[in-house]
């Protein structure tokens, strides 16, 4: 059999711009839940492409808050209720490229395509429905099939297992330092994009692109023949 290559697309920042979303949802959070006005997209920066939790206890730092540990739960679960809100209210458009380079892989003999996202099911789930991205078609591996979050390994370990390849064949799309440390840590190749964080923040890639309109598969390809 020829060789086989796996491309594993993270979610978040990768196929669409969830972040302003988050921003104003948690805002409204601090509003509803906590009483806290005058909270802006800044004051998450320190939780920025983290964990919910972490993007929560950025928000609170900013404004003298010491939550428990319950009430980072309950702000991190409305908060979701109020991104899945938004989602159905409102479109969301993929990045230029992404759908594009996902559906040129599927049609090929040589590659897998797989989904790994450390959000949850219901939240990376309404993404790539809004997005039309064909997950059913695909190995989908969300943040509640895993223990362990970004930048540890096991997301991508389990995504390449899923897809039948060994990580080294495999290629991951990222937009974070935490996503770009993870995929390098399972062993696999990383081409980041610089949807959410600067070119300089993604050093660790292997691969740093402005738009994925500028991916072609000959050069995933080369990139893993490269090991």
């Amino acid at each position: 059999m020829d060789k086989l290559y796996g491309l594993i697309f993270d979610v978040d920042g990768v196929i669409a711009d969830t972040e302003a979303i988050n921003a104003r949802v948690s805002i409204k959070v601090f509003a509803d839940f906590f009483g806290v006005e005058g909270v802006v997209r800044k004051d998450f920066e320190a939780g920025l492409v983290q964990a919910a939790e972490e993007y929560v206890k950025a928000g609170a730092r900013i404004h003298g808050l010491e939550l428990t540990e319950e009430q980072i739960n309950k702000a991190t679960q409305l908060r979701q209720q109020y991104f899945l809100k938004v989602l159905n209210e409102e479109p969301l458009e993929p990045f230029p490229g992404v759908l594009e380079l996902m559906k040129k892989a599927m049609l090929r003999e040589d590659f897998r395509v797989a989904i790994a996202t450390s959000g949850t099911l219901g939240k990376s789930r309404a993404v790539l429905e809004a997005t039309k991205v064909p997950y059913q078609k695909m190995v989908y591996i969300n943040g509640d099939h895993v223990k362990n979050k970004k930048p540890d390994p096991e997301l991508f370990f389990l995504a390449a297992e899923r897809i039948g390849i060994e990580p080294a064949s495999c290629v991951v799309i990222e937009d974070t330092p935490n996503g770009v440390q993870a995929a390098k840590a399972a062993g696999a190749k990383c081409i980041a994009v610089t949807n959410s964080i600067s070119a300089a923040n993604l050093y660790e890639a292997d691969l740093v692109c402005d738009s994925l309109e500028d991916i072609k598969l000959n050069m995933i390809r080369e990139l893993i023949d490269s090991n």
